[in-house]
């Protein structure tokens, strides 16, 4: 067995838009291909035993996207959680979303609970980050401490890294230990900040709807040769290898 585990993979999906550019098509049709990518990477994420994925699909700073773009992404979103979700159910999947609902649809926000309920025995678990922001994530952790800090339940020098993260949307889940960013950008777009401290990054100039299972293996592969310290020095890790 690997001294690496890969129990979480998350994964920035970058580069829908130059991909249908490139084919003479319209944006949209990027991401139409790039929901398609998503199941072949589950299945490579099955394939390797990740216990998790993360997809970033759409961000906090998407909204300011062109207006036509916003809608056809929404209607693709609905569309996803209707019919994505039995295929999720039947491979034992479970569907998890994080990020802040209150702007989605009363529509897309029933899809979400409706697909959560019943997906929520899956031993694999799809989360998709919508309407996502790392910092919003810390900063809506950090308001639901300070008001049990003022309702007397709290002592604010009780606050850790330990009781922060509780109040993440990703609570309950491992930390990522591969994040992946397809598109060629190098930068990780204030997706999962507090989550990845110590998250191997890899960086692809594949775009994402040519993005698919090898891709995923290989992705995989580059980490398994990855020594993590966790701020330890190489020498200690090898001592540990040894003991």
């Amino acid at each position: 067995m690997s001294d690496n585990p890969l129990r979480h993979i998350a994964i920035i999906m970058d580069g829908n838009n130059r991909w249908a550019k490139q084919q003479g098509l319209s944006g949209v049709a990027g991401h139409k291909v790039g929901v398609e990518r998503i199941r072949d990477v589950l299945s490579a994420c099955q394939e390797l035993g990740v216990e998790v994925l993360t997809l970033f699909a759409f961000s906090s700073e998407n909204w300011k996207r062109p207006r036509p773009e916003v809608e056809a992404l929404m209607s693709l979103f609905l569309l996803y959680l209707k019919q994505e979700v039995k295929e999720l159910h039947k491979k034992n999947i479970r569907l998890k979303v994080i990020g802040n609902r209150s702007r989605f649809s009363s529509a897309i926000r029933t899809a979400i609970e409706r697909a959560e309920t019943l997906t929520q025995d899956g031993e694999v678990t799809l989360v998709i980050a919508a309407d996502y922001g790392g910092q919003w994530d810390i900063a809506q952790a950090a308001q639901a401490l300070a008001a049990e800090v003022a309702a007397g339940r709290l002592a604010p020098e009780a606050i850790d890294e330990a009781l922060l993260s509780q109040r993440l949307t990703t609570a309950a889940l491992p930390a990522p230990d591969l994040l992946i960013r397809t598109g060629g950008e190098v930068r990780i777009s204030n997706f999962l900040l507090w989550q990845s401290a110590y998250t191997e990054l890899y960086f692809t100039d594949t775009l994402w709807p040519d993005f698919g299972g090898a891709a995923l293996h290989a992705a995989a592969e580059d980490y398994r040769r990855r020594q993590r310290r966790f701020g330890k020095t190489t020498e200690q890790i090898k001592g540990q290898h040894h003991a």
